[in-house]
């Protein structure tokens, strides 16, 4: 009988034995990647289109496209769409990126054959309807000038700018009068017709994925879906960052946004993997550094973190807080003092195994499911590496010592190569 009293001996963790997708190639040449690994009869289906905002002609032309694509077809309008959706207990989802946008579908097996070919109308017979897209311009509109009230908001986005300029859509930060100018959908209509293409799209299905649901999957997306003709528009190019330093007053503020940090790599650099230890270490969950010295112990701040975006182009390091105006310097100081720390000072063994085994919980939580697996293989898919990506990264989680971080830190965290931007009062 299992002693309660007793704790569970301590292990770490080597390997974890992921279930991985299993790739087919439908009659028209769209790659769709299985995992069964459900236990309930529930599948979530994504259509992953190479149409991210970096492919866009003009500002929100990604945006928009992915948000209205389910907004009426040649056949049902808006409503009728929903209702079908509803009716079946299906769930339907869009996003859009930088890089690519997707169409996500979740519903149960038993109704997928009945669900499918209203998602294909979609993906292939989006009509754009002018009232619909009248009433999301008036809504986003509205969105926008809300948020640009927000410090943490404008902060975000002028830190991109600040990182990437104006002359690409990494960096471009949107005006409210772009809106405006998508009143002419026949623009949204080109875009679509050109990227949502068979010949643009990889499927990746995830949940109870049986041979019967791959099947269905290749008689509704492998034939009758037009490929594009056009080619692939990607003439982006990174620029380095214009100005190091920016404040964006805000007299009425409270309180302050404060963005630090650089343009750096995204995860296929060899660097990147030792490169999250040292984020986790700096500000990367609550225990961290910038948690206990600026929240815990000076008291400046509800949260304050740092974390790595990987881009396919691209990649950054960002540190985000909001402070009180009257402490948004004294803050800064104290974010460039446990930088230094990094730099100068080797982590003890203890902190970095607490840092170790916290990274190593969280890799394992978020392996726990078929729809958290399908994540974990989209993050690695967009960049053309396997699965032994994970593995490397757990290893590294597992061997990298306290001087490894200090050069890393001494690397890639100078004061002199870090951005600063706030926004509100400094």
């Amino acid at each position: 009988m299992l002693d309660r009293k007793l704790a569970p001996e301590f292990q770490t963790l080597d390997k974890i034995a992921m279930v991985q997708t299993v790739k087919h190639v439908l009659e028209n040449g769209v790659e769709l990647y299985s995992l069964n690994a459900g236990t309930q009869e529930v599948i979530k289906i994504e259509f992953l289109f190479t149409a991210g905002e970096r492919y866009q002609t003009a500002p929100l032309v990604a945006s928009t496209v992915n948000n209205l694509i389910n907004e009426g077809t040649d056949k049902h309008s808006s409503e009728e769409i929903a209702g079908i959706i509803d009716y079946y207990g299906a769930f339907f989802q869009t996003e859009t990126g930088k890089d690519s946008s997707s169409v996500v579908l979740y519903t149960l097996e038993k109704h997928l054959k009945k669900v499918l070919p209203v998602v294909k109308e979609i993906l292939t017979e989006a009509a754009f309807p002018e009232n619909e897209l009248q009433t999301f311009i008036q809504n986003s509109k509205q969105k926008y000038l809300v948020d640009n009230q927000k410090v943490s908001s404008i902060a975000r986005k002028y830190f991109l700018n600040m990182l990437y300029g104006d002359k690409n859509y990494y960096g471009y930060t949107v005006q409210l009068e772009d809106f405006d100018k998508l009143e002419d959908t026949s623009r949204l209509k080109d875009f679509y017709r050109d990227y949502y293409a068979s010949n643009r799209c990889t499927i990746i299905a995830a949940g109870m994925v049986t041979d019967e649901v791959i099947d269905l999957l290749s008689s509704v997306f492998g034939s009758n879906w037009k490929r594009s003709e056009s080619f692939l528009v990607d003439t982006m190019r990174i620029l380095d960052p214009l100005e190091k330093q920016k404040v964006i007053e805000k007299p009425d503020a409270i309180q302050s946004a404060i963005r630090i940090g650089r343009n750096l790599f995204n995860k296929t650099h060899e660097d990147y993997m030792s490169m999250q230890v040292v984020n986790t270490i700096l500000g990367g969950y609550f225990g961290s550094r910038l948690m206990a010295n600026i929240r815990e112990d000076k008291g400046y701040t509800y949260g304050i973190g740092s974390g790595l975006v990987s881009l396919q182009k691209a990649g950054y390091f960002f540190i985000s807080t909001e402070v009180g105006v009257d402490v948004c310097q004294k803050a800064i100081n104290e974010i460039y003092f446990e930088l230094k720390r990094l730099r100068e000072d080797l982590v003890s063994e203890a902190e970095l195994n607490l840092v170790k085994n916290y990274m190593t919980g969280v890799f394992l939580k978020n392996t726990d499911g078929p729809f958290a697996l399908s994540e974990r293989f989209k993050g690695i898919f967009e960049y053309g590496l396997g699965y032994e990506f994970y593995d490397r990264y757990l290893n590294t989680i597992k061997t990298i010592t306290p001087k490894q971080i200090k050069n890393i830190a001494n690397k890639y965290l100078q004061q002199e190569d870090l951005l600063e931007l706030v926004v509100g009062k400094k």
